[in-house]
């Protein structure tokens, strides 16, 4: 069994389980904290019912923290803990670790964050923040918009019913983007639209207002 065999089945699977598309790229955040924070809160979490109420309310409470100088000022207050309703220290710690080093990266913005991560040492750096894997990494440049693949435990599940061999992270990734390119399609949005089915068919779709269930465009401002 080669990467091109589970290509060819995944490929295959696509075109019989979501038709030909086309599928769009999804939009992401505007906010510089909500795009932080999702990408740290998302870890094993439920997207719909802990982690977007809490994003949310970072936004509300702090929309002036667009900004990475802005959000680092904020959470600087010790107010982080208590906005996101969460005392798990080692996600705020990695919440704050990626904020200081997109700062220290002169990142301020998600058109530059977006842009620093085409960069060839930006997922080294980010790998060497505690409690930062492979998939935070994908999934930070999806909320900027970017062509990234996150494979999640729906993606994986969305494989496995097309019965794709490879199971490491970076492989099924591989097969992702190649699937892709292979239909034509763009690698985020195909992403998407297998992230959408799966959760929809689990009971854990998103509302419209999340980055992980919009049809192109910015959905927050």
């Amino acid at each position: 069994m080669t990467i091109e065999d589970d290509v060819a089945k995944l490929a295959k699977h696509v075109r019989f389980t979501l038709g030909a598309g086309p599928f769009l790229r999804v939009g992401g955040w505007q906010h510089m904290g909500a795009v932080i924070c999702d990408a740290v809160l998302q870890q094993a979490r439920h997207y719909r019912h802990w982690v977007l109420p809490r994003v949310e309310d970072l936004q509300s409470a702090w929309p002036d923290a667009r900004t990475v100088t802005r959000f680092r000022a904020r959470a600087a207050e010790g107010e982080l803990s208590a906005v996101l309703r969460t005392t798990n220290r080692r996600k705020l710690s990695a919440i704050v670790a990626i904020t200081d080093l997109l700062a220290r990266s002169r990142v301020e913005t998600r058109d530059e964050l977006r842009a620093w991560l085409q960069k060839d040492d930006s997922r080294s750096v980010l790998l060497a923040v505690h409690g930062v894997g492979p998939k935070t990494v994908d999934y930070l440049g999806s909320l900027v918009g970017g062509a990234h693949v996150a494979v999640d435990v729906h993606l994986r599940a969305f494989a496995r019913q097309a019965d794709v061999g490879v199971t490491t992270y970076h492989q099924l990734r591989r097969v992702y983007e190649e699937t892709a390119d292979r239909l034509g399609h763009d690698r985020g949005g195909l992403e998407h639209a297998v992230w959408n089915h799966m959760s929809a068919n689990v009971g854990a779709q998103p509302p419209a207002s999340s980055p992980k269930n919009t049809k192109g465009g910015l959905d927050i401002p």
